[in-house]
C-alpha cells in the first residue's frame, strides 16, 4: 500500500494516484498484488486500470496476467514546448467545463483530435488528452498550474524552494526542498524533489502545493541527493509519496 496509508474514505482520485506511484517502476504488478497495496478489490483494479488507460497513461497488461507502465511518463514527443503544453492543456480544460454547449463539445473535439496525432508508445511515451473518463478532476489541475512557473524554473535553475504542502490525508506542512522533476500522468503533474525536511526524496502533486517561495538559495548536485539516483531507487520499487 503506497505511503501505509488506509484506502478506506480515500477519494478515486487519490487512489489512481497511488496506483500510478506503484506502476511508475515500469515492472509488473498483478491485479492481486495492486489490490493488496492500496487495498480494494481485484475487481475495482480492473476498473482502474481501463480508467487510467483511458486517461493516456500507457498502462498495459490484462487480467490475469498484470499491470505496467510501458515508459517513463514524460511529455509526448510533438513539437510542443513545455509552456505549449501546460497552456493547451490548461485551455483544453477551461473549455470543457464552459457554459456555452459548443464551446465545451469542440474542446472535446479538440482534446479527441490531439489524442488521435499523439503516438502511443514511439520514445517518450505519449500523455493522453482523452475527454470521456478521466481519473482527476481539471479543478484540480487548474489549481497547480499556478505554481509551474516557479516550479519550472527551480528545476531548470536548481533553485531551493519552500512550500506549503497538503498531503493526500490532509496534513499541512511546510517543506524546504531541491526541485528535481516534473512529471504529466494525465491530467495530474507531480515534482519528484529532494526534501531537505524529511532528508529522503518526495513525490509531490502540484495541485495540492498551496504556496511556493523561491528561498533565493540555490543546490548543487550531491551524492545520495540527485536526479538519477532517485530514479535509480524508484525503479526499485520504492514509493516516494510526499508525506
Amino acid at each position: 500500500m503506497a505511503g501505509g496509508r488506509k484506502q478506506t474514505g480515500i477519494r478515486r482520485s487519490d487512489r489512481l494516484f497511488d496506483l500510478i506511484q506503484i506502476l511508475r517502476d515500469g515492472k509488473l504488478h498483478t491485479a492481486r498484488e495492486l489490490a493488496e497495496r492500496v487495498e480494494v478489490s481485484e475487481r475495482t483494479i480492473w476498473r482502474d486500470m481501463a480508467t487510467l488507460r483511458a486517461s493516456g497513461v500507457p498502462v498495459e497488461g490484462e487480467r490475469g496476467v498484470g499491470y505496467m507502465v510501458t515508459s517513463p511518463i514524460t511529455l509526448p514527443p510533438m513539437n510542443l514546448s513545455m509552456g505549449e503544453l501546460e497552456a493547451l492543456h490548461l485551455a483544453v480544460a477551461i473549455l470543457s467545463e464552459a457554459t456555452d454547449p459548443d464551446l465545451a463539445s469542440n474542446a472535446k473535439s479538440l482534446a479527441a483530435k490531439i489524442d488521435a496525432v499523439l503516438p502511443e508508445n514511439t520514445g517518450p511515451p505519449a500523455a493522453g488528452w482523452g475527454m470521456a473518463v478521466h481519473p482527476f478532476a481539471f479543478a484540480d489541475a487548474r489549481t497547480g498550474f499556478r505554481h509551474m512557473p516557479l516550479l519550472r524554473t527551480a528545476v531548470r535553475e536548481k533553485k531551493v524552494l519552500r512550500i506549503a504542502y497538503l498531503s493526500l490525508d490532509g496534513t499541512k506542512t511546510t517543506r524546504l526542498v531541491r526541485p528535481l522533476q516534473l512529471d504529466y500522468w494525465g491530467r495530474v503533474w507531480t515534482m519528484s524533489a529532494w526534501c531537505e525536511t524529511r532528508d529522503d526524496f518526495r513525490t509531490f502533486r502540484v495541485d495540492r502545493i498551496e504556496s511556493t517561495i523561491d528561498t533565493g538559495a540555490q543546490f548543487r548536485d550531491e551524492p545520495g541527493k540527485t536526479l538519477a539516483e532517485f530514479l535509480a531507487i524508484q525503479k526499485a520499487s520504492k514509493v516516494f509519496e510526499a508525506r
